[in-house]
């Protein structure tokens, strides 16, 4: 009985573990919609703080330094702030099957268009623009569209949300710096 009371135990747990939702069915490439329901969720609430995070950057830093790059051949900061935003318009929304606004047009023509934008007023107001598009667009995908898997980048659709996340966490940390270096620090680090 003393030998078998472990493999009891382990039974007893495996028993009385309650079900998560499967993350993945199929190798990987499927997941079940509440699944995708919980990943959309957690996808937009994860690009809400980024958003968050990147106006307060925006609006701290002071007009005159939009212009202010740390090398030539790098981005200023008003162009690192409309890239964000030229991801939030196309690459965000489009990691889910959502879509691009109908204006946007092709993201090789509309990211460098966006990029010239550098009075701190319009890049706030673009920041808000396309951010309001993106949370839109996020919030009507039906999670049944996002068990499959996102064609432009060959992948899953979660791992199309994660690099997307990713990438937007890196340009958060780029932003950090650029504002650290012309004496701003991080609102929510004071």
């Amino acid at each position: 009985m003393r030998r078998l009371l472990p493999t009891i135990i382990v039974a007893g747990l495996l028993v009385a573990t309650p079900k998560r939702p499967a993350l993945a069915q199929d190798g990987g490439d499927v997941m079940d919609v509440r699944a995708a329901a919980y990943l959309r969720d957690q996808y937009l609430a994860d690009l809400d703080t980024l958003h968050a995070k990147i106006v307060a950057l925006a609006t701290a830093i002071p007009a005159d330094k939009y212009a202010w790059r740390p090398a030539p051949g790098v981005r200023s900061i008003s162009e690192a702030l409309m890239h964000v935003a030229g991801e939030w318009y196309y690459f965000a929304p489009m990691s889910v099957a959502a879509k691009a606004p109908a204006d946007f047009g092709a993201p090789r023509e509309a990211l460098p268009r966006l990029e010239k934008i550098a009075d701190k007023s319009l890049v706030l107001a673009e920041l808000d623009k396309s951010w309001t598009h993106c949370k839109a667009q996020l919030s009507g995908v039906a999670p049944a569209s996002l068990t499959g898997t996102y064609r432009p980048w060959n992948t899953t659709l979660p791992r199309a949300a994660f690099g997307m996340t990713g990438d937007l966490h890196e340009h958060l940390g780029q932003l950090i710096a650029y504002a650290r270096s012309v004496g701003v620090a991080p609102p929510w680090s004071r």
